[in-house]
């Protein structure tokens, strides 16, 4: 770059603004002086500088949205019909798990991302862990083939009723669990008590007494 001239890009939203030809001239200088965009007017005495502003196309924001559509899911552990709204992705991994029980019992929490969900996978998992006779009740053929189907993912019912609480549902349920009547202590300890007397005697070797036989 030639003495005097300086150039600077200044990159900020859609204008590119260029600092050309920051030329010192004098009072016999020329009229004028070719800069690398064109020609830059002078000043006498004085530091001119010259500002080209590009307007640069504007981009355009662009959003994908998924496709969302309204199906009937039926859920055999439930034995309910659910209007849901799901995308096409949703519906392909249901078909790859092998029905709607199987994809919402498989599908972890992270991946499922839905309240909705996490609500019948609860569902699910307490009606499996019951055995609830009120699945087809009068159909008990039907009800055991069902549960035997998916017994692989039944747990615990005292486990199950955790799962999919939000933060504030799980602080409700342990605070409705701390306000049950507690086991007053001093039947506890006459309990141990007992158990423990119990034992005592168990382990003690059985005394004989020799009666006095008569003469």
């Amino acid at each position: 770059m030639a003495s005097g001239d300086y150039r600077h890009h200044v990159w900020g939203g859609a204008l590119c603004s260029v600092v050309l030809g920051m030329v010192r001239m004098g009072a016999s200088g020329p009229a004028h002086r070719e800069g690398p965009l064109g020609p830059v007017c002078p000043g006498r005495d004085t530091l001119t500088e010259s500002l080209l502003h590009l307007q640069l196309s504007a981009r355009v924001k662009k959003v994908w949205k998924p496709q969302l559509l309204q199906r009937e899911l039926y859920s055999e552990i439930l034995d309910k019909k659910f209007t849901v709204t799901v995308t096409m992705r949703t519906l392909d991994l249901i078909d790859k798990a092998y029905g709607f029980d199987f994809y919402i019992l498989k599908t972890p929490k992270e991946d499922l991302c839905s309240k909705f969900g996490m609500d019948l996978k609860r569902g699910m998992l307490l009606r499996l862990a019951r055995q609830d006779p009120q699945l087809h009740p009068d159909d008990p053929e039907r009800r055991a083939a069902i549960y035997s189907k998916y017994k692989d993912f039944a747990i615990p019912e005292a486990e199950a009723e955790w799962v999919g609480l939000t933060l504030e549902e799980a602080v409700e349920k342990q605070r409705l669990l701390e306000e049950k009547d507690p086991v007053p202590l001093f039947k506890i300890y006459v309990e141990e008590l007992v158990e423990q007397l119990r034992q005592q005697v168990l382990s003690e070797p059985a005394v004989v007494q020799k009666t006095a036989s008569g003469k």
